[in-house]
């Protein structure tokens, strides 16, 4: 039971990952408007930075963690996932949802799309994170 628990642990957090990954990215893309006003922070194109950790427990005590990312991609890049963490990648990987094309896993792990292409695994061994995209 430990081990599944960390593995739900580890899966929500990723998943809480990308979800704010595409939000903040729309954010952006709304209010691009704004750079270059003062107090605005500016992040290098093509990059992406974490702004806020968030960390909580649910009822049944496992941990779960997300971060809030800022992402200036180019044209054609949205934000996504790359060894495990956040990055611009091609646009056409998150709509074609060929999800192991932006390498989302850790050296070592092996990606697998899961069969109703809502995410992607990653294992290791006896070790599996799946992450779920949530629209």
């Amino acid at each position: 039971m430990r081990v599944y628990a960390k593995l739900v642990l580890l899966s929500h957090w990723l998943i809480l990952t990308y979800v704010l990954m595409v939000c903040c990215k729309l954010m952006s893309a709304s209010s691009q408007h704004l750079r270059g006003h003062a107090g605005h922070h500016q992040i290098k194109q093509g990059t992406c930075e974490v702004v806020a950790v968030h960390r909580c427990c649910n009822k049944n005590r496992v941990e779960e963690r997300s971060q809030t990312v800022k992402c200036s991609c180019f044209p054609g890049q949205v934000a996504g996932t790359t060894r495990a963490q956040p990055s611009c990648v091609e646009a056409s990987i998150v709509t074609e949802k060929w999800w192991c094309h932006m390498n989302p896993c850790l050296e070592g792990e092996d990606c697998k799309v899961l069969p109703d292409s809502s995410g992607w695994s990653c294992s290791r061994g006896n070790k599996v994170k799946t992450t779920k995209v949530t629209r």
